[in-house]
């Protein structure tokens, strides 16, 4: 049984940015990662006051070694206009039943990262946190959408770190990327092992990348590294979709073969859409190339 959990917000709110700050972590299952059953929500908002209390946006879950899971998600605060942004945890037995940790388990280090304020950049980027297992052994890791605290504003996009021994208490590193690499963020970041290929994938549209670039039509980036663990080169990263698509996850399919599910983001007359797209497979070539096999359903017009 595959458990996804996505951001949803009433469609009656209309604007799609009107969305984005009152959403929530919803949950379906399926066993094919075609034929979705939403079932009760994961997360909503909490109770004002929180660091949590105007939203809930992406995130990842894991399981504990005593079997327990983790799910670890961004939050948003009325205290700061939504505009401050930390990871929470939340843990559940059953990936039904989610019961919060209080408060933040980590927040942006301002040795290494930018804070609000700290340049015209409209946020604080501390989201999207992408928790695994050390593959030496070594505790946890967490890659974070993150920005430097120094550099071109439109140029600091960075893959942030921390690290935790039981998933509870969390030491913040250095970023695992250079401040830059050509992006204002670099978001949903990911690392797996594809065809024996570590690989890291993220997401940025054009009009985050630095210097607004309209050469690019990208949504989700993919560039092939040395080890899960970093550091990473996001210049040699090339977008694998257009801005139809967004927010990419790869997974193994029933049958082993990797795939990526994304959302669709805006249709050919730019109207947001936000459905969930059917997988597709995803291989890395000998030669380190990263190859999409994109359905008719998932090419924009």
């Amino acid at each position: 049984m595959y458990h996804l959990f996505f951001l949803r917000a009433s469609r009656a709110l209309g604007d799609p940015d009107r969305r984005h700050m009152r959403a929530s972590v919803g949950h379906a299952v399926s066993t094919d990662l075609r034929q979705w059953v939403q079932v009760a929500d994961a997360l909503v908002v909490a109770d004002r006051p929180a660091f949590d209390d105007i939203a809930t946006w992406t995130g990842s879950a894991v399981r504990a070694p005593g079997g327990s899971w983790h799910m670890f998600y961004t939050g948003a605060s009325s205290a700061e206009h939504g505009l401050v942004q930390r990871i929470g945890l939340a843990t559940s037995d059953d990936l039904m039943t989610w019961h919060r940790h209080p408060g933040p388990v980590v927040e942006a280090d301002p040795r290494w990262y930018e804070l609000l304020g700290d340049s015209t950049w409209p946020d604080q980027a501390w989201r999207d946190p992408w928790v695994f297992a050390d593959p030496s052994g070594n505790g946890w890791r967490m890659l974070v959408t993150a920005r430097a605290n120094h550099g071109p504003v439109d140029d600091r996009g960075v893959i942030g770190y921390a690290h935790s021994t039981d998933l509870l208490h969390w030491t913040v590193g250095p970023p695992l990327t250079p401040p830059g690499a050509g992006f204002g963020h670099l978001e949903v970041p990911q690392v797996e092992v594809v065809n024996g290929q570590p690989l890291l994938i993220f997401s940025c549209l054009p009009r985050e990348l630095a210097n607004r670039r309209t050469d690019v039509h990208s949504g989700v980036w993919a560039v092939t590294t040395s080890s899960l663990l970093g550091p990473f080169d996001p210049t040699a990263a090339r977008p694998v979709t257009d801005q139809a698509l967004y927010s990419g996850r790869i997974i193994r399919d029933p049958d082993g073969q990797w795939v990526m599910l994304a959302f669709h983001n805006y249709d050919a007359n730019g109207q947001f859409i936000g459905e969930l797209s059917d997988p597709m497979p995803i291989t890395v070539t000998a030669e380190g190339a990263v190859e999409l096999e994109r359905s008719p359903q998932t090419i924009s017009n």
